[in-house]
């Protein structure tokens, strides 16, 4: 099967087809990641720069792995270090990056948009990593291999996702890829968390009863509460969005017995999961979330790059 795809920026691009060819080839990355020695030379002599203008532990530490693995040349470049805290604006940053013949850039930015304009102007390939509320793909990927691999299909699964939708950029691609892989999905939160128009996300139903939902799901992907882009006072407080749409011990005694439980990271422990959830020996996938992210980005580099065939 071909890939045809130069960037990752919008998961509604990428086809059921194409979707899968990136979970088979993050699955194939999986026995080299379990070897004794993790790094093989297919991306070799390629250059990336990992452009962070927004903080971040998980996505960024994951591509640098991923990176590192394949055996890419990398620049880490973003945060108070960058010339465009002195002013320079992004397309003349984007150009000086791009005089050093690079190959890709992986951006991350508070502001949704930016990486549709740093391929507009680079001319590399552009992964997205996060841009403000707008979508995070390869965090929708790392979620969708997680859930094959834990119940062995996406087609038909039901999944919830719960808690600070409006916010969401994880919600953002994640919707529409499970759409794409052929499964049903229910947003639940309070009427205050949710986009003016959630139906634009394509989800297939939308609910503020969490208790109601959760016999029926196969899939409980908790959303972090974005307190740093919380406007107002959604809710009265934590320990009552706790309460109502937090997952705890009680709650489970409602789940589906091979239901499992997902969350982007990083947890705030108390609000969307207790501890007993968080660290759930059957249920909590959250570490396997982690693994697949550096097995998912090592794959989406790997294939719009176009490297080697020399995998093993």
């Amino acid at each position: 099967m071909s890939f045809d795809h130069k960037h990752l920026i919008d998961i509604r691009e990428y086809s059921a087809e194409d979707i899968t060819l990136l979970l088979d080839t993050a699955e194939r990355f999986k026995a080299i990641n379990e070897r004794r020695i993790k790094k093989v030379p297919v991306l070799k002599g390629y250059t990336v720069v990992n452009m962070f203008n927004e903080p971040s532990t998980r996505t960024r530490s994951s591509f640098e792995i991923a990176e590192k693995r394949l055996s890419c040349d990398t620049l880490n470049f973003g945060g108070s270090s960058t010339s465009t805290v002195k002013g320079e604006s992004l397309d003349d940053t984007v150009e000086t990056l791009c005089a050093y013949k690079i190959d890709m850039i992986v951006v991350r930015d508070k502001h949704a948009g930016v990486p549709y304009k740093v391929a507009a102007k680079s001319g590399v390939s552009v992964i997205d990593a996060g841009d403000g509320k707008h979508q995070h793909p390869t965090q929708a990927l790392l979620d969708l291999y997680t859930i094959r691999e834990q119940l062995g299909h996406l087609d038909s699964l039901r999944v919830g996702i719960v808690g600070d939708i409006g916010h969401s950029r994880v919600c953002g691609s994640l919707v529409p890829a499970l759409k794409i892989m052929g499964a049903h999905v229910t947003l639940i939160a309070p009427q205050t968390l949710m986009p003016p128009a959630p139906e634009v996300l394509g989800a297939d139903a939308v609910t503020s009863d969490l208790d109601a939902a959760l016999p029926e799901l196969d899939v409980v992907y908790m959303l972090r509460i974005q307190q740093e882009r919380l406007e107002g006072a959604p809710f009265p407080s934590l320990r009552e969005y706790s309460m109502l749409f937090g997952l705890n011990e009680r709650r489970d005694k409602l789940l589906r017995p091979e239901a499992i439980v997902c969350h982007p990271g990083p947890i705030n422990r108390g609000v969307e999961l207790d501890a007993f959830m968080a660290d759930h020996p059957t249920r909590s996938v959250i570490l396997d979330q982690v693994y697949a992210g550096v097995l998912v980005r090592m794959a989406a580099l790997y294939l719009l790059l176009g490297g080697s065939d020399e995998m093993e």
